[in-house]
């Protein structure tokens, strides 16, 4: 297991480095740049020379890249173009709400899918299971910011809530803070939890169809016996690879719904520093998570030798 561990993560250097790669490249084709937009109508050749100069854009593309990422390996991100902070400690301050937002949109999907999802395997095609099967079908069709802005204008509508603008952190405030996070990790759960079902569905279903299962029931054993600490067990692994793509995926699809529920989270600042074409902003956050989701799928290949032990890495 430890060499496994060591050669993941080494895999991670290429990853990495072709990532920071294509997100520098991406950066320089997108329209429009930042000294344009700091001088906007003062631009003139010799103040668009200076700010160039000042934040190192007159240099060749090339040494450009090793100057970034040259800081990257030292773990200095750089600075902002527009306020000068360092990017790093900002990444860092943000991923602590990114990640709480996340892990509760998880609680929220894995509450909602693995119930559901076990009771429409038990319940196959009786109403329960089709009403089960229409749940998830809507939670994966329906975008994330279709259901936010539609959960906002039934909230404010139906009840007059509105939830509150300035964030606190849970250290601050524990109860203003879960009041803050609750509806957007409801909408992005209820989104996860509709694949999480339709796999826990499938995944139980074939597992049950297997002799083991005939041979523990013939044994006499309870059925809640069978289903959770057998039959359910077994069907975890696609379950725990699925739960584990989308605990990544939710890191980069948070970046909507901060914006919308005003979350000062990784996403915000990814959104701000693309409209403000603030290269070492989008190039760090870019490159940070992508490391993270690397690193979740590595816990993932791990949690694999925990729920089966004849899983096996040497």
């Amino acid at each position: 297991m430890k060499n496994y561990i060591i050669r993941r993560l080494l895999t991670l250097i290429p990853v990495l480095f072709g990532i920071s790669v294509a997100i520098f490249l991406i950066m320089q084709l997108i329209p429009g740049d930042v000294v344009t937009g700091i001088l906007g109508i003062e631009e003139t050749p010799e103040l668009r020379a200076m700010w160039e100069k000042r934040l190192g854009l007159d240099k060749p593309l090339v040494v450009q890249y090793i100057n970034w990422i040259s800081g990257v390996v030292r773990g200095d991100f750089g600075e902002s173009f527009r306020t000068g902070a360092k990017v790093f400690p900002e990444i860092l301050a943000r991923f602590s709400i990114s990640a709480e937002l996340a892990l509760l949109a998880c609680i929220v999907a894995w509450i909602i899918a693995l119930p559901l999802g076990v009771l429409s395997a038990l319940k196959r095609n009786s109403i329960s299971d089709r009403i089960v099967r229409i749940i998830a079908l809507l939670g994966v069709s329906v975008p994330n910011f279709a259901t936010a802005t539609l959960l906002i204008l039934f909230l404010a509508l139906a009840f007059g809530y509105y939830s509150p603008i300035r964030y606190v952190s849970f250290l601050e405030n524990p109860l203003v803070n879960l009041e803050i996070m609750l509806f957007p990790a409801i909408v992005m759960g209820g989104s996860m939890a509709g694949s999480v079902m339709r796999m826990t569905r499938s995944s139980l279903l074939e597992v049950l169809r297997q002799d083991f299962i005939k041979a523990v029931r013939a044994k006499g054993a309870p059925e809640s016996v069978t289903i959770m600490r057998h039959a359910f067990k077994n069907a975890s692994i696609p379950i725990v690879t699925l739960v584990g793509m989308q605990m990544g995926i939710l890191m980069g699809g948070t970046v909507v719904i901060e914006q919308i529920f005003s979350i000062p989270g990784l996403g915000q600042y990814l959104l701000t520093g693309i409209f403000q074409r603030d290269y070492p902003i989008v190039q760090g956050t870019v490159l940070f998570m992508a490391f993270i989701y690397v690193f979740i799928n590595l816990l993932v290949d791990i949690i694999y030798t925990y729920i089966d032990p004849r899983i096996s890495y040497s």
